[in-house]
């Protein structure tokens, strides 16, 4: 038997019944002969609930002491889950122990709100498999080299569990979710989304650093880095169902590309709805431009994506890029206040409002055709292409937010993925 590791996400771990059913999955796979470490998220609710509650007492300027206790607090909503969860299993008659992450310890940098990674001795965990327990691991955490609990960011549980099966060299790695697995794109936006049986590592990472919600990027990354075997599934099948089906459902994201994968020119589309573009006009074009502008941002921790740079005219060009939606205020106050006085630029402007649709797909590589096609699909509806970025494997448009669901089923069907198989 093999050593397993299950992510559950907050919508599973949300209320106890939830979290009963949770217990008698993993204490399947365990009765099967597996070694069973769980990796869960908060309750559902539970870590916007005590954000609410840090934002309302909060400075006026926080300060690097702030985010510490915001990593301190939030970690508290997935040592609870963990706990819930190892109390369940003992009801199941299974013994089981739960870990925060700076028990394991799961070692990271200190970049509160958005720790890294950088080790994890499994040591204490592998002791407890052999006893024959299962172990529970908080997700979201770690430990930064001065003590002080840090939390890995949004959908963070994610990478814990990845990170823990690639320490550990587990067999796979479940990731089980309220969906049952990866679709050609969101089916609230396109009712005719199919589930994806296998996709590749490669476009998985696309689809999650475009958008695509299912896996947070970190953890596909991870799972790149360390060759970690993942799939995608649903929690909310019966538990009681047969444990050899159970582990060939869902989506597999996998490291083998085949024929029938490259067949299908796009796999999916990924769409991201919070994004902001920003221009500096009237840039001097002199070499380093991009670098005077873009690094005062990097400094601040601010994420760009799509770039462009226009053709010069009169020695002036004008710069473009985009960003997310949370960091734009403050993008905009870091480029009116320092970047644009120091260029000599004419003016600052941004559009809080697009999105940004991909299609994604490894066989892209080996056809032609394919942007054309999807230019002509979005010009078909009059969607206005703002900017556009491509890879080997995904071309990205950036649009007015307002066209969004219209230009992804245009997509979806313009590339066939409405039909069946």
């Amino acid at each position: 038997m093999a050593l397993i590791v299950h992510k559950y996400g907050g919508t599973s771990m949300g209320s106890p019944e939830r979290i009963r059913n949770v217990a008698k999955r993993v204490a399947k796979w365990a009765r099967a002969g597996h070694q069973m470490v769980v990796v869960p998220s908060a309750m559902s609710g539970e870590t916007n609930r005590l954000l609410g509650l840090a934002s309302e007492l909060a400075p006026n300027s926080p300060k690097t002491s702030y985010y510490r206790e915001l990593d301190m607090l939030a970690a508290t909503g997935e040592q609870a889950s963990s706990a819930l969860l190892a109390i369940a299993l003992q009801a199941e008659g299974m013994e089981s122990v739960s870990y925060a992450g700076w028990q394991v310890p799961v070692r990271t940098d200190s970049s509160f709100t958005k720790a890294r990674i950088e080790s994890i001795d499994d040591a204490r965990v592998r002791a407890d498999l052999e006893a024959g327990r299962v172990v529970i691991v908080t997700g979201f955490q770690g430990i930064d080299p001065d003590g002080n609990i840090t939390t890995l960011g949004r959908g963070g549980s994610d990478t814990s569990a990845v990170a823990v099966a690639a320490a550990m060299k587990a067999a796979e790695c479940l990731i089980y979710t309220d969906v049952d697995g990866v679709y050609t794109t969101d089916p609230r936006v396109v009712a005719a989304a199919k589930r994806l049986t296998t996709v590749s590592f490669e476009e998985m990472l696309e689809m999650a650093s475009l958008g695509s919600k299912v896996l947070q990027i970190r953890s596909v990354e991870f799972a790149g880095k360390y060759k970690v075997p993942m799939r995608v599934l649903s929690s909310f099948t019966p538990w009681d169902i047969d444990l050899e089906e159970e582990a060939k459902s869902g989506t597999l994201i996998t490291f083998e590309e085949d024929e029938k994968m490259e067949k299908a020119v796009v796999s999916g589309i990924a769409f991201n709805r919070g994004e902001a573009k920003i221009s500096v006009l009237g840039v001097p074009d002199t070499p380093g431009v991009a670098a005077a502008i873009l690094g005062p941002v990097a400094d601040a921790n601010i994420e760009v994506d799509v770039i462009i740079q226009n053709i010069s005219k009169e020695g002036k060009t004008d710069f473009s890029f985009t960003v997310s939606q949370g960091d734009y205020q403050r993008a905009m106050d870091l480029l009116r206040e320092k970047v644009v006085p120091a260029l000599g630029a004419a003016e600052v402007v941004g559009n809080p409002n697009i999105a940004k649709v991909s299609i994604v797909g490894i066989g892209m590589r080996s056809h032609v055709g394919v942007a054309s096609t999807m230019f002509r699909a979005l010009s078909k509806e009059n969607v206005n292409i703002q900017m556009i970025s491509t890879s080997e494997i995904k071309t990205s448009v950036v649009i007015d937010e307002k066209y969004l669901e219209l230009a992804v089923r245009a997509l979806h069907t313009a590339f066939g993925l409405d039909k069946s198989e």
